[in-house]
């Protein structure tokens, strides 16, 4: 398929992604219309995504940018859903998007220099090699696994009194409930399940929020 056959599949630009993302969204047209090019090709991106991208991926992710602040950490970046588009909303925080897969972590890469995103570091790691020289503010991953999986993998990540903010779909509730022994070993606080786009966004981004100590 041709650059230009992909870019006639890509999903017209819905009218809140301009609110979202302000006096960045050129940067964002620019990281989407990239991802709907070369995304497919470079197994970033599934072939059925192109006209949804804007919808289900990247105002999917940036909803959620209000609730970031200091230095942020995403686990699992993968085509960076949420970790670059976050940054793109958010460039007064500081994002380490962390992945282990050396083709994803070239593309990671590439978007930061293309984009000039001086807030971003990339690491290739697994999130349980991660040792930071100091926990982080928030940590936050999408699609990645279930809870009861995912909260040892970011948990330690955190610093005393910092946050996770784990972006999930329709069953996180469920999954709350089943990561119960996960929630008490990491000593999370404040669960529960944020519901963002109500009104705004066609499909709504459920958020698992918590308290580490």
């Amino acid at each position: 398929m041709t650059t230009s056959a992909k870019r006639a599949g890509l999903e017209v630009e819905p009218e809140a992604a301009a609110a979202l993302f302000g006096d960045q969204i050129d940067v964002a047209r620019s990281f989407t219309s990239t991802l709907a090019e070369q995304g497919e090709e470079r197994g970033l991106i599934g072939p059925l995504e192109l006209p949804r991208l804007w919808t289900r991926h990247i105002l999917n992710s940036v909803i959620a940018a209000p609730l970031f602040h200091g230095r942020v950490a995403d686990i699992g970046s993968g085509a960076g859903l949420p970790g670059l588009v976050l940054a793109i909303a958010r460039p007064d925080v500081q994002w380490t998007l962390v992945e282990p897969m050396e083709r994803r972590v070239t593309w990671l890469s590439e978007q930061v220099a293309a984009l000039e995103l001086a807030n971003v570091e990339v690491v290739r790691s697994r999130a349980e090699d991660v040792r930071p020289a100091q926990g982080f503010d928030v940590v936050t991953a999408r699609a990645v696994s279930a809870l009861r999986t995912l909260i040892p993998l970011t948990a330690p990540l955190v610093r005393d009194g910092g946050e996770l903010a784990l972006l999930k779909g329709t069953n996180a509730a469920n999954e709350i409930e089943a990561a119960q022994k996960q929630v008490k070993k990491f000593r999370l606080s404040a669960v529960r399940v944020e519901v963002l786009g109500e009104g705004i966004l066609p499909e709504t981004t459920r958020v698992v929020r918590a308290v580490v100590r």
